[in-house]
């Protein structure tokens, strides 16, 4: 299981700071301290493939 920073979630998703706070179905971060946090790679990669699904059964 690896964590990852923002910079990172934002260039694999290709989110906006803003969008990716914003969005409800997105995985919850991870706190780090009283600054810092991260996600789960897994579950980023996860939320991404769930998006693709989607789009394809449109």
């Amino acid at each position: 299981m690896r964590l990852i920073r923002l910079q990172e979630v934002l260039s694999k998703t290709g989110l906006s700071r803003s969008r990716l706070y914003a969005d409800s179905s997105f995985p919850q971060r991870v706190r780090l301290g009283r600054r810092g946090v991260a996600w789960v790679e897994s579950e980023v990669e996860d939320w991404i493939a769930q998006r693709i699904a989607d789009r394809e059964l449109t």
